[in-house]
């Protein structure tokens, strides 16, 4: 077995209780590494065209890769895997936690559940004895996130979800410890199965190709992240909230339902303002990493909980106009504990709230009050009145109300908190994602917006390049599985501290931008020695060479599997649009529309080798040896 994987699949059956531990595939780990990949490769393989996202015959599947359970920064993140009720095409996401180091004590790599429990159960793994035990989990439904692991044996390393699961919330998420796998709706197809949690537990080592240099690199690498002005520095004084008044300054802020791009008030709800206002306690991060950008508040009556990242204050704060951070801080308490995505959760609020200014929704929601919204969170949670519809997400709520033109949604996924007429690149990565509209699929935003090096995020340049390449070094680090946020420290500290003003400076953004599309993504692709640290990572743990060329090629293979199975499930290139709000609502003095995508997005098929209706071509598919 390849150095780096515990070398197993387990599967449980819930339906007949049974379970089996399984050899892992190495050919299927060789061509998609673990993760998002491996488990892709699996969902495509073991289900037919058409199914049920929340029927028995979906599996749900909880996937690791080679890095995870190493002390390697920023590496102990699990995948899920499974068809997406919200968008019904391919759902996965990611989480950090302890949950993933738990799977790989216990010597798993990969496991698969499937079909649905007669009952409320949750299933208790021990690695050592290769057992799974199956408990009622009664007593534990209707329970949130926060009690429900609080309950759970302490020697077990926990996945759960909360009433949003259990009510199949198409945008209710899987939590671990206080983060969450969030996107998608993985936690409804959890919760169609009547699974409340998953506890694993083992005493099982990861094994490594070369642990001594594996164990010197990480060292220089942490000492790398120390020193650097993101990682080291603002991520770690104001967490991620730290960008809003970045976005803000940029005009792509998401404002009263993407309405606007800009919010008066965005000071308040900041990260400078938590850490000056609201921060308590300790500043945390997820197992191994030395990041922090987890941030601690007070909620009154809950104590002192996590408070919310960038995503939950934009969308919950400026979209839907409130500048007070208390409450923004509350509502992320709530959406954690009954276990749903914050950014879908928001972006529904928002567009309840247009409905009801334009008289199409009978509601009390208005933009700037927060009048009401605990309560109905909780509604949605538990699909209980207007929350009923709410639970169904922006686009089923567009199709019963009416409103596509201001539904902030991709493919079903409601958008992130970039709004993409200030920033094309991501425009082009929110309309061909393969789940939908999300910025952690590529973060194109970072090197053309709110990065150090702007290049002109409103011209045509490398626009349906930088996505391409983006998407493809997503895919292998969701495959590793590490956090994206590894990537924001590819930019050298060097070119963080130049003068934005500087000749040096507005030379490099210069011959950025007017480098042709072809040499970016040839440069990327050269097979060579690794230079960044999740490659010699790779290298160190499974003793195969991997460099950028190869990440890149990975990469790909999984994007075009993902988007053959959207093409099965019957998304077709109609599918890789932009809300029309964006594509014809200027927000910009020049602008006289809004996001051009239809000039880029023929050039982008181009560069995927895809043909002109978006379908992967056979060279494409035999190329990547992407079966089908």
């Amino acid at each position: 077995m390849i150095k780096g994987y515990a070398g197993r699949v387990l599967e449980v059956d819930l339906e007949s209780r049974r379970f089996a531990f399984q050899p892992l595939d190495e050919e299927t780990a060789r061509l998609y590494v673990g993760g998002k990949g491996y488990g892709t490769r699996l969902l495509y393989d073991r289900t037919e065209a058409g199914i049920d996202p929340l029927g028995p015959e979906n599996p749900l599947i909880f996937a690791t890769g080679p890095l995870n359970g190493s002390v390697a920064p920023q590496s102990n993140r699990f995948a899920v895997i499974c068809k997406s009720p919200l968008t019904g095409g391919i759902g996965n996401a990611t989480c950090g936690g302890s949950f993933a180091l738990g799977l790989k004590k216990a010597g798993i790599d990969i496991l698969v559940i499937t079909r649905r429990a007669e009952r409320p159960v949750r299933l208790e793994i021990d690695g050592d004895r290769d057992a799974v035990e199956f408990v009622d989990a009664g007593d534990l439904w209707g329970k949130g996130t926060y009690a429900t692991q609080e309950l759970l044996p302490k020697r077990f390393y926990h996945a759960v979800i909360g009433p949003a699961g259990e009510n199949l919330v198409l945008y209710a998420g899987i939590v671990s410890n206080e983060r969450i796998a969030g996107r998608t709706g993985v936690g409804a197809v959890m919760g169609s199965k009547r699974l409340k949690a998953v506890s694993v537990k083992g005493s099982r080592k990861l094994e490594m190709d070369d642990p001594e240099a594996f164990k010197k690199y990480t060292k220089h690498v942490r000492e790398l992240f120390a020193d650097h002005p993101v990682l080291g520095s603002s991520m770690k004084r104001f967490g991620t909230g730290g960008i809003v008044n970045t976005t803000n300054a940029r005009n792509i802020l998401p404002t009263r339902n993407f309405q606007k791009g800009h919010f008066a008030d965005a000071m308040q709800i900041s990260g400078e303002w938590t850490e000056d206002h609201e921060l308590k306690g300790v500043k945390t991060s997820c197992i191994h990493c030395p990041v922090t950008c987890g941030r601690d508040v007070e909620v009154p009556g809950h104590g002192v909980v996590k408070g919310p990242e960038y995503e939950t204050l934009a969308l919950m704060g400026s979209n839907l106009e409130i500048a007070d951070i208390k409450k923004v801080n509350e509502w992320n308490f709530h959406a954690d504990d009954q276990g749903m995505d914050s950014i879908s959760l928001g972006a529904v609020l928002s567009f309840a709230m247009e409905l009801g200014e334009r008289g199409m929704l009978a509601t009390k929601l208005h933009f700037g009050d927060p009048a009401g919204i605990t309560e109905l969170i909780q509604d949605i949670g538990h699909r209980r009145g207007l929350g009923a519809d709410l639970a169904d997400g922006v686009k089923r709520m567009a199709e019963k109300y009416g409103g596509h033109a201001f539904a902030m949604h991709v493919k079903g996924l409601e958008l992130s908190a970039y709004d993409p007429r200030g920033s094309y690149a991501q425009g082009v990565e929110y309309a061909t994602t393969n789940r939908g509209g999300c910025h952690v699929q590529g973060a194109s935003m970072y090197l053309e917006s709110v990065g150090p090096l702007t290049i002109n995020p409103q011209n045509l340049r490398l626009k349906a390049d930088i996505p391409v390449v983006q998407q493809n070094l997503a895919c292998a680090i969701n495959s590793m599985v590490l956090c994206i946020f590894t990537t924001y420290g590819m930019i050298p500290k060097a070119v963080h501290e130049m003068d934005p003003d500087s000749f040096l400076h507005r030379s490099l953004r210069f011959a950025l931008e007017h480098t042709p599309g072809a040499l970016l993504r040839g440069a990327m692709s050269v097979k060579g020695k690794p230079m960044m640290w999740f490659e010699k990572w790779l290298t160190y743990i499974t003793g195969t060479t991997f460099s950028s060329g190869h990440l890149q090629e990975i990469g790909a293979r999984i994007f075009n599997l993902e988007r053959m199975y959207n093409l099965r499930e019957g998304l077709t290139a109609k599918d890789d649009t932009l809300p029309p709000r964006m594509l014809h609502e200027p927000i910009f003095p020049d602008q006289t529309s809004g996001h051009p995508l239809d000039q880029l997005l023929p050039r982008y098929y181009r560069n995927r080798g895809w043909d002109a209706d978006g379908v992967p071509t056979r060279r494409t598919l035999e190329r990547l040896q992407v079966r089908v």
